[in-house]
């Protein structure tokens, strides 16, 4: 196939070199899709397995704005091209650059997909992005991040691990999540009320002696609006519980004023949304910290 308007040749290097692959990635306008590929396969490989500096020399080559050009292609490649970002994102330097190099909003558009290979690698790019970051959490809530990702969630809820992505999604753009969801098991709670759903994730750690509980509540106040509420309690086993308060109630989601190892966290994010995702309707976004 003749490439038209070629401004440099490609690589003569192994395509199992990181250095080729980032610069065939680079003149990506000059290959199809089945030879670029392989390169998209050597970085994510490296990426997956956290080689050492990858986040540094993508950062640096400048190949970022390449990759948000392939997403908006919505090629045979979206998919790859979005589990690529994904991988790439749990590091620091790639996050900071993703707004810039137009990740950010990309990453936003495919949201609207129905592809959810797609759109499990999308979550999880966006909140591995925003994880940590007020500055990106502000960004995807002005692009209307939220409403989408609600109606990712209500549409695919029966895809357990694509919930789960969204969840965690909801919960970093609250600053509220973790940068690896995966610790999280997620199960849907009982209903509190009409037009209701209510999602608690918990994770365990200190050798099972206390967990911490998230839980984010979508509430319907009129057709599809949503009001989105994030909260994380710190909970504590019985024993621990008894230790401190001399009564076995650790099982309870309230009254943790008085254990000082055990403070109650709780952060909550409404806004109005849609349930069908437009641009722009993501109306307000307020934040509330009590300790």
């Amino acid at each position: 196939m003749e490439r038209m308007g070629a401004s440099r040749p490609l690589p003569n290097t192994p395509k199992d070199t990181l250095c080729a692959a980032i610069e065939a990635i680079s003149v990506s306008t000059e290959l199809v899709d089945e030879e670029l590929k392989p390169y998209l396969d050597t970085m994510l490989t490296d990426a997956i397995e956290r080689k050492k500096g990858i986040a540094h020399q993508v950062a640096e080559s400048g190949i970022l704005p390449v990759l948000a050009q392939i997403l908006r292609r919505k090629s045979t490649l979206t998919t790859h091209t979005a589990r690529l970002v994904a991988e790439l994102a749990r590091d620091a330097p790639v996050r900071e650059q993703c707004f810039d190099t137009g990740i950010v909003s990309a990453l936003v558009t495919l949201l609207l997909s129905q592809d959810q290979d797609l759109l499990l690698h999308v979550t999880q790019g966006i909140a591995r992005i925003c994880y940590d970051s007020n500055l990106q959490q502000e960004r995807f809530l002005r692009l209307g991040a939220v409403p989408r990702l609600v109606s990712v969630l209500l549409q695919h809820s029966e895809n357990q691990a694509l919930l789960s992505s969204c969840l965690l999604a909801l919960c970093n753009l609250a600053d509220m999540g973790e940068e690896d969801g995966s610790m999280l098991a997620w199960e849907e709670g009982a209903y509190f009320g009409e037009g209701e759903r209510m999602f608690r994730g918990t994770s365990r750690y200190s050798f099972g002696i206390s967990s911490a509980i998230t839980v984010v509540r979508l509430k319907q106040w009129t057709n599809g609006q949503y009001s989105v509420t994030v909260e994380v309690l710190q909970r504590c086993s019985a024993m621990l519980w008894g230790a401190n308060n001399g009564r076995q109630s650790g099982h309870h989601l309230q009254n943790f004023s008085h254990l000082g190892n055990c403070p109650k966290l709780y952060k909550v994010i409404k806004c109005s949304v849609k349930n069908i995702p437009r641009n722009w309707n993501l109306r307000a976004a307020v934040f509330h910290t009590l300790l």
